[in-house]
């Protein structure tokens, strides 16, 4: 089977190697679609602090049931279709005996800390696997992941319905946590950004209010959209520090802000701003396996996910994709790679 290996930053390996028939307790996946993520290309410029190299990367991905393991007593039948949650943990620790496996003490992350599913067949334990709708498209597959990280910090955040909502960032999951606040029930949700196809992007997925914070400061914008009631909400999802500041700056005293973006450096945040108004400062971390289950409902019900798409490159152009992406900055954001039929 063909097989993709990141040596080192910027130099991916394309080898054939054997297939392996699954393990017990395994299912054989043969991979469709692999979608890129920021923390792939994070790990394609060697800036990813906790992956070593050799990796094959990919944990986005749509696959079909080619096989299964010895002592499988569950799993979709062959030839279904299928992705799989990418975590391994221990579940053993103090948060997995809690049913927090999400932020376990020895969590690892298959495409990072662990071989993804950069082949064309996949080998996954059989408790991993998450079903998807026959008729998914295999864009709709690849995303289940990305959908599941919005639907666990919505969850981080509490009741949305009628709740006036910001979102800090408007990359895949920025876009996807106002798409998913949405139906939830929010009342309005303004997502922002300093990149204008990206809020373009997000007004054709169907968020209404998008403003370009390089252009009008958030205080301003959020008194247009919300009026004097203000929001109590918002997700940051941009990983930057000015991008925290000014919701902390501009959210109503007793407020929450959820962090879902990925900071290169650590921020600096005013606690006693945090302390004086009493604001709530949550971190999400990836997901549950409950998130995924919502997030396969919602990509068959709500979501739009085609405005995101930029391009789809053959399993054999990898490297052409990241180098498109780079070129590209701002102007991209989710980039598929289509496996061998």
């Amino acid at each position: 089977m063909k097989q993709a290996s990141m040596e080192a930053p910027g130099r991916i390996r394309f080898e054939n190697v054997a297939e392996r028939q699954p393990g017990p307790g395994e299912v054989r996946i043969r991979v469709q679609q692999i979608g890129i993520c920021g923390s792939d290309i994070h790990v394609w410029h060697g800036t990813h602090p906790f992956t070593p190299y050799p990796v094959i990367q990919g944990h986005e991905f749509t696959g079909i049931v080619d096989a299964i393991g010895p002592g499988v007593e569950q799993a979709p039948p062959i030839g279904s279709k299928v992705t799989a949650r990418p975590q391994i943990v221990c579940g053993h620790c103090n948060p997995c005996r809690n049913g927090r496996y999400n932020i376990c003490d020895s969590l690892k992350v298959t495409g990072f800390q662990a071989d993804g599913c950069g082949r064309e067949f996949y080998n996954v334990p059989a408790d991993r696997l998450v079903p998807i709708p026959a008729e998914f498209t295999a864009d709709q597959g690849a995303f289940v992941e990305p959908v599941a990280v919005a639907v666990h910090a919505c969850n981080r955040a509490g009741e949305l319905a009628g709740r006036n909502v910001v979102v800090l960032g408007a990359g895949t999951i920025g876009n996807l946590l106002a798409q998913v606040a949405k139906a939830r029930g929010a009342g309005r949700v303004l997502i922002t950004d300093v990149a204008d196809h990206r809020l373009d992007i997000a007004k054709r997925c169907g968020v209404q209010h998008a403003v370009n914070t390089a252009e009008r400061p958030l205080k301003a914008a959020a008194r247009e959209v919300f009026g004097p009631a203000g929001f109590d909400l918002a997700f940051e999802a941009a990983g930057a520090e000015a991008s925290l500041a000014s919701g902390v700056d501009a959210i109503e005293k007793g407020g929450r802000i959820v962090i879902v973006g990925v900071y290169g450096r650590p921020p600096a945040v005013d606690m006693s701003v945090v302390g004086d108004r009493e604001l709530d400062l949550v971190g999400s971390l990836m997901y549950l396996r409950a998130d995924w289950t919502e997030a396969v409902k919602l990509l068959a019900s709500s979501l739009a996910i085609v405005p995101m798409v930029a391009r789809h490159f053959p399993f054999a152009e990898w490297t052409e994709a990241y180098r498109f992406i780079d070129a590209s900055g701002t102007g991209v954001m989710k980039v598929m790679i289509d496996l061998p039929t």
